[in-house]
């Protein structure tokens, strides 16, 4: 068994399924909740893998330049520690944003409006040669509950899923860093609880909150089907049983098939 570091950034957002699957592939978890005012590692020493769950702060500072949560800048200081020393690292939602801004990327309230509810992703071509999305379907089903998006990736990101209106719900940084706009974590506790907590944003956008927790419930297992192996896939990364994506050297020209080979 080794030990992953779980940043939860709100109570409303836990690991729930995700932590299961994680536990179930052999990965002992230590949850820091500094939301609860518990304090962040200066460090991953120690720790095999960085998992930076969701929350309903924005990852970019508000209109008086103060961060979404104070310890976000500490935890973006993680999150590149994590890249730079090639620490197996995932980031949901929230954290996929943070993931993204701490490396230069741009993260900003979105203009095409909340996204929420079950729905589709697609897989672009650069996942077919990532270890961990290699396996995951044309079209996964996801959970959706966000209304900010990253706007610009951070340069040398790879895209491995997208769609129409948010093109950017999943990409790596480095060989063993990934971001996820999207939850794979909800049971239906969870969303009926946000489905409470936004009910002003579900009237706003015309959607039955009963309706959104009913079809959000029928594609749970959907979603288990893909994101569980997924899951599985990183743990066995974070424990050295896997190889990260194939990065080429800086500056290492690339390689062309000869014509008519």
């Amino acid at each position: 068994m080794g030990t992953a570091l779980v940043i939860e950034n709100d109570p409303s957002d836990d690991l729930r399924r995700l932590g299961d699957w994680l536990a179930e592939a052999g990965l002992e978890l230590t949850v820091v909740r500094p939301h609860a005012g518990e304090p962040l590692p200066e460090s991953l020493d120690g720790f095999l893998g960085l998992v930076v769950l969701g929350g309903d702060q924005s990852a970019f500072p508000d209109g008086q330049g103060q961060p979404g949560a104070p310890w976000f800048p500490q935890l973006e200081g993680l999150l590149r520690k994590a890249v730079r020393h090639h620490v197996p690292t995932l980031g949901v939602c929230l954290g996929a944003q943070l993931l993204a801004q701490a490396h230069g990327g741009l993260v900003e309230r979105s203009t095409s409006g909340p996204e929420i509810g079950p729905g589709l992703v697609g897989r672009r071509d650069a996942a077919d040669g990532d270890p961990l999305f290699k396996f995951v379907p044309l079209l996964p089903d996801v959970v959706q509950w966000h209304a900010d998006e990253i706007t610009e990736l951070p340069v040398g990101a790879v895209l491995l899923a997208a769609s129409t209106r948010y093109p950017h719900q999943a990409f790596r940084i480095g060989d063993r860093a990934w971001g996820l706009q999207f939850h794979i974590e909800c049971d239906t506790d969870m969303i009926a609880a946000w489905a409470r907590s936004d009910a002003d944003v579900l009237e706003e956008l015309g959607y039955d909150p009963d309706v959104v927790v009913a079809a959000t419930a029928e594609v749970l297992a959907d979603v288990e089907e893909v994101w569980q192996p997924f899951t599985a896939r990183f743990a066995a990364l974070a424990r050295g049983e896997l190889a990260g994506a194939d990065i080429p050297a800086p500056g290492t020209p690339r390689t062309l098939p000869l014509l008519g080979q």
